[in-house]
């Protein structure tokens, strides 16, 4: 995906250091189908809505092919 965003299940955000630069671990699956394998994207704290927690609808946008941000899903009903 050259740019756009998806919808997914947040499963669990694991934050990791690496030379003293913190990023997050993002795990999530297909919120269409429960057997889905889970996926990861590794981003910086800036880019993750705070208090997000497993089993949330998150929003992920992406910029050539790889995840910029993730925000809580917006409520369309």
């Amino acid at each position: 995906m050259i740019k756009g965003r998806r919808l997914a299940i947040l499963r669990k955000v694991q934050p990791i250091s690496i030379h003293g630069q913190v990023s997050w671990d993002v795990f999530f699956s297909d919120p269409a189908n429960s057997d889905s394998p889970l996926e990861m994207a590794r981003v910086g704290p800036e880019a993750v809505d705070r208090g997000l927690e497993p089993g949330d609808e998150i929003t992920l946008e992406y910029l050539l092919g790889s995840v910029t941000s993730v925000t809580k899903a917006q409520n369309t009903k």
